[in-house]
This record gives structure tokens, C-alpha cells and sequence, in this order.
């Protein structure tokens, strides 16, 4: 990935998702999904793509979950020390696309039969991950996750499935990074896979 820098940002507040420059406000009614997949750049771009243009999606960033460390950076979490993983957030329309439809997605566009690696990227920062944020999402997710482990990925699936922690913004330069620089690196393991529809 990128050069590494070490800059200052901000939580993710219950309101408001804020970014280096003006909050962002959460829409009334809408819902948040956080997932793992590997190196954040491309699964932010991924849904960006998929599920944005009057889609559903509100916004995506990127950030770090899932660790006991405060405030980490960049570099601390690429250290393997923090217990964090790379991770996307996602605001979404819940009258336009569902949280299934959202894991679905996620199950077609990385690789989760790989444990803490995507590609060559290796650590535990790029795990396979699902954090919920209340006991629905975490129903759904473990319903989803049994089928395509069943279905898709033959028994394979290491994805985790745990309660969203305190979810950390990612650095400024992180945020939309390949939209930035459309040249930048993406994990080969992101694409759209053509699964055929779960039963």
C-alpha cells in the first residue's frame, strides 16, 4: 500500500462520521455496516461503485476496528500490534439496499477462505471480518455466512463475526484513495466474483 504517514483523525461519533476537513451527517433513518476484506482502498472503492449514484450508499470510510488500541495510526496498525483491522464503514439507505444484499456483496468481492491475508498483503490486519451492530445484523450475518460457506466457498470461510468495537476514521489520504489516484494499488484478490444466487 502507500508510504506511510502518521496523522490525527477523528472517532466515529453515534451523529456523525467526521472527516479531516467538516462532519459528515448520518441521514435520519439510515444504517451502518462495518466489514473487513483486506486492504480498505479497494473495498471503499468497491461499494463506492456498486452501490453509490442514488443506489443507497450514503457514504463509505475507512478506518480500523476491532483492536484495543486508541487512536491508532496508519503505521501502528500495519505494525500487527493493535489488534485493528483495516475496515470499511458503510452508511446506507435501508429502504434501498439491505444489510444482506451488503454481506452478499462482501462474500463476492474478496477472498474469505484466507486467514489474516488478502492477496500478498499478509496480517492480521487484513482479515475476513463482520462487526455487527446489534443482534440483527448479527443473525443475518451468521445466516449468510453459513450459506455461502456452504454454497460459495465450500467449507472454507475464516471470516470472523464479532460485535463492532469503537470504529477509528483512517487517515485523511486513506479516504477515497483510489478515486484520488485511479492508478493506485488494489489487492487483486477484490473483484466481483459470479456466485450463483444463494438458496
Amino acid at each position: 500500500m502507500a508510504s506511510l504517514f502518521n496523522r490525527v483523525f477523528r472517532p466515529f461519533t453515534t451523529n456523525s462520521v467526521t472527516k479531516m476537513s467538516a462532519p459528515v451527517s448520518i441521514p435520519e433513518g439510515a444504517e451502518r455496516a462495518t466489514v473487513a476484506a483486506g486492504c480498505f482502498w479497494g473495498v471503499e472503492h468497491m461499494y463506492r461503485k456498486h452501490f453509490g449514484n442514488n443506489q443507497g450508499l450514503y457514504d463509505a470510510r475507512v478506518g480500523y476496528i476491532g483492536g484495543d488500541t486508541s487512536d491508532p495510526s496508519y503505521k501502528a496498525v500495519c505494525s500487527g500490534n493493535t489488534g485493528h483491522a483495516e475496515a470499511t464503514l458503510l452508511i446506507y439507505d435501508p429502504t434501498k439496499i439491505t444489510y444482506t444484499q451488503i454481506l452478499e456483496f462482501f462474500y463476492k468481492m474478496h477472498d474469505a477462505t484466507q486467514l489474516n491475508q488478502q492477496g500478498p498483503d499478509r496480517g492480521t490486519q487484513y482479515r475476513s471480518g463482520i462487526f455487527y451492530h446489534n443482534e440483527e445484523q448479527e443473525k443475518i450475518a451468521r445466516e449468510i455466512t453459513q450459506k455461502v460457506n456452504e454454497q460459495w466457498w465450500k467449507g472454507k470461510v475464516v471470516t470472523e463475526i464479532l460485535p463492532a468495537k469503537k470504529w477509528w476514521d483512517a487517515e485523511d489520504y486513506h479516504q477515497e484513495y483510489l478515486t484520488k489516484n485511479p492508478y493506485g494499488y488494489e489487492c487483486p484478490s477484490h473483484f466481483l466474483r459470479t456466485f450463483p444466487d444463494l438458496k
